[in-house]
């Protein structure tokens, strides 16, 4: 009997039992590929023995110490890791090509066999030779680290299996090649099938190992969604081309707190530890001047200032522009929608830019109030005092809702020197901060008190 195909969409990982040009789960366009089995399993009369057997919960040993982490002595990447190396692990390390995934991980490996593990760095893509290189330039030819270049994944599992280390990463997920699946490497099928293995494999043998991936011109990893679900721990390398920061971010994280971020700098020797991002986002800053407002936001469990610009400007007719650079356009389209809605204040007729300064990204909804804050400053050019931070989400009606985390906050802002926060009322500010609050009940007092416009 024939064998019958099936079709994924890459994008959502939804079945399909033919090809169509669009997907009806996610409705993206061109996404679905041909798909084949990971192998050719028994037939349905069959079942498998049985080699395990159902426990109860409560027979579960209570004083069960967890897995020792093991940390790399790199303290960012071993804070988005959640601790440290959690041992049996799979994690997957997505990025733009030229982000520096590859020199991070290279650093990672040095710094875990520096720790005492036995590292393998496998790469698909380079040449030992130029993994070499890499490593002389880092400063990192005497790591006692094992180097291999191969895309065949039986090969590097019996490899693996041979060599026996603590951490194997594997550069990159996208250019390994199973037998068993008749497609090219890259494929749907190739790059499920691969990440599957690998995962089995460490939970098996109890190798931690690490994937790196791929990621599409929607910023997210090649391939289908499922690759995600499969490992432990998902993180992202952050970062634009002109700006010499990256951020590593957790989007998923079994072993640790998720959205926690680790910040590098890249330098001519590679990527360096920045201990405190606020100093580092606000170092560059210039004197106060309209449109410019500091946001003391949270990043996973920590406080990171950051430095929100906007510039607002009268438009040719019919044809005003909406930029956004490091946060959510269309949350952008709501704070000007409500500050002409309930505050009278038009923005029709001139282009808002908005950018983020050093490259952060920004994602929670507590910046809220520094954005319309940066928007009027910049309509109205006038300045907040160069000592204030914001901070605060605004809602449809125009009311400011506070939000968690406002000490920890507030004690950042006055470590580096901030002495005032506007933030809303109800917010859970002492005076032991340090830091003066004024607290706005609403955005239309924010107008009114602040800018005196309206």
């Amino acid at each position: 009997m024939a064998k019958q195909s099936t079709f994924t969409c890459t994008n959502c990982g939804a079945v399909h039992s033919k090809w169509s040009g669009r997907c009806d789960e996610c409705g993206a366009w061109n996404t679905i590929t041909e798909d084949s089995g990971l192998s050719e399993g028994a037939g349905s009369a069959s079942l498998g023995q049985a080699r395990g057997k159902a426990i109860a919960l409560s027979d579960l040993v209570s004083d069960e110490q967890p897995p020792a982490r093991t940390r790399s002595g790199m303290a960012e990447l071993d804070r988005v890791l959640g601790g440290g190396l959690v041992p049996a692990s799979a994690v997957l390390v997505g990025g733009d090509p030229g982000i520096g995934k590859s020199t991070v991980l290279l650093q990672a490996a040095a710094a875990f066999a520096g720790a005492g593990l036995k590292a393998v760095y496998v790469s698909g893509e380079e040449a030992a030779a130029q993994v070499r290189m890499r490593a002389k330039r880092l400063g990192l030819e005497g790591a006692s680290v094992r180097l291999a270049a191969e895309t065949n994944l039986r090969d590097i599992l019996t490899t693996l299996d041979k060599e026996r280390p603590d951490v194997a990463i594997i550069d990159s997920i996208q250019t390994m090649w199973l037998d068993t699946v008749g497609s090219a490497p890259g494929s749907v099928s190739q790059v499920r099938a691969a990440a599957h293995e690998l995962t089995r494999f460490a939970k098996r043998r109890g190798i931690s190992v690490v994937l790196v991936g791929h990621v599409t011109k929607e910023g997210q990893i090649a391939g289908p969604r499922v690759v995600e679900h499969m490992v432990d721990t998902v993180l992202y390398f952050e970062g634009e081309r002109g700006h010499q920061f990256r951020i590593l971010r957790a989007v998923k994280n079994r072993f640790g707190p998720a959205d926690e971020i680790g910040v590098f700098e890249m330098t001519g020797s590679g990527l360096q530890e920045v201990a405190n991002p606020s100093v580092l986002f606000l170092s560059d800053r210039e004197q106060q001047s309209a449109g410019s407002v500091v946001f003391a936001g949270i990043e996973g469990t920590r406080p990171v200032l950051c430095e929100f610009q906007a510039l607002v400007s009268p438009a040719p007719a019919g044809q005003a522009r909406r930029s956004v650079v490091g946060w959510d356009g269309g949350r952008l389209a709501m704070i000007l929608a409500v500050l002409e809605a309930r505050c009278g204040i038009p923005f029709a007729g001139l282009d808002v830019y908005l950018n983020i300064a050093g490259g952060l990204r920004v994602t929670e909804p507590a910046a809220d109030l520094a954005v319309a804050a940066a928007l009027l400053s910049a309509r109205e050019d006038v300045s907040l005092p160069a000592n204030t931070v914001v901070f605060g989400e605004i809602s449809l009606s125009g009311n400011l809702r506070p939000v968690g985390q406002t000490e920890t906050r507030l004690k950042e802002a006055r470590k580096l020197g901030f002495e005032a926060a506007i933030l809303p009322e109800g917010s859970k500010a002492s005076a032991e901060t340090g830091v003066r609050a004024q607290k706005m009940p609403d955005l239309q007092a924010l107008v009114g008190d602040v800018f005196g416009a309206g």
